[in-house]
């Protein structure tokens, strides 16, 4: 069984605090005026225009309507909404929602039909969101306070899982995500953009708690990440690397590290993560036999042929 070992010698009750801290105080910043900058060694750093980790993942497009604190208190690596096809009607969650930008983009996407959730487990990142929400004026988003290893919602529940920068901060990211797994229904996509580490990272950079709080140090080395999602029942796996940068660009300061750093330096990167909860064994062969069934009437002239609909959240709500 693959390990999760990026906490090396840190307590996980002590990247936890720590991380809640870090990101409290990039919430209050936002609501005061200021910018929320995650990815770097000052959390609340005022110009982050040129970071190669969390600059220009949303275009003008995207932004536009999208209230001004949501943006700002944007703190991922990336773009999932971007990345992935959602659906109308479709229920989506977002680990680790902060400020709720991925969540509002992901309301659009699913229309009034559809519904997203977002969790998180800091109280000021969550009234935030709230703020955000109300300025938007969206109906169908809710934001529910909890941890990404323990996701307030029953089983099969959600159609997609998505997250931005943020699995990488968890202490057990194979709990994370089993628990992505359990909430996604059959056939559910978990499609996330996180820190990957494309190498081996060393001992003195892991330990590091500002590399942790700053998203690079609990970066899982990319066979590990596929691992953990393959043990957790996932399908369909794959890491596609978006951007790399050094830990200078990330804005740690490098003179707080171990002397060991260097050797993990250029092997960081922000990545899309996708996989699948496959279907049960039933329903798939039920798929593929209706498949033949239809191409071959359709073959024949002995019917109609007629393309699959998938129908996404048409139940009740969890």
């Amino acid at each position: 069984m693959s390990q999760d070992t990026t906490t090396g010698t840190v307590a996980p009750e002590t990247i936890t605090e720590r991380v809640r801290d870090r990101y409290a105080r990039a919430a209050l910043s936002v609501r005061a005026g200021g910018d929320g900058a995650c990815c770097s060694a000052d959390c609340c750093s005022a110009d982050r225009a040129d970071d190669p980790v969390t600059s220009n993942l949303y275009d003008a497009a995207q932004a536009e309507g999208l209230p001004e604190e949501a943006v700002l208190a944007s703190l991922g690596c990336g773009n999932p909404t971007a990345m992935i096809d959602l659906r109308e009607g479709q229920v989506v969650l977002d680990l680790g929602s902060g400020g709720g930008i991925d969540v509002l983009l992901s309301a659009r996407r699913v229309g009034p039909t559809g519904f997203v959730y977002g969790v998180d487990m800091t109280d000021e990142m969550l009234a935030l969101a709230l703020d955000n929400k109300a300025r938007a004026g969206v109906a169908n988003v809710a934001f529910l306070k909890g941890r990404i290893e323990e996701i307030p919602l029953p089983a099969n529940s959600v159609d997609v899982v998505i997250s931005n920068c943020v699995i990488n901060l968890a202490a057990d990211k194979g709990l994370v995500l089993r628990e992505a797994y359990r909430v996604l229904r059959p056939g559910g996509r978990f499609a996330v953009s996180d820190v990957v580490a494309d190498g081996p990272i060393p001992a003195g950079l892991r330990s590091n708690m500002e590399a942790w709080v700053g998203c690079l140090a609990g970066a899982l080395d990319i066979d590990t990440y596929k691992a953990l999602l393959v043990e957790a029942g996932f399908a369909d796996v794959s890491v596609e690397i978006t951007r790399r940068y050094t830990v200078a660009e990330a804005g740690l300061d490098t003179s707080t590290l171990l002397a060991d750093w260097w050797d993990g330096d250029g092997k960081l990167a922000s990545a899309f993560v996708r996989a699948t909860k496959p279907l049960p064994a039933s329903t798939a062969a039920m798929t593929t036999d209706t498949r033949e069934v239809s191409v071959s009437k359709a073959n024949t002239g002995g019917g109609r042929r007629r393309g699959s609909e998938n129908v996404y959240g048409t139940g009740p709500r969890p």
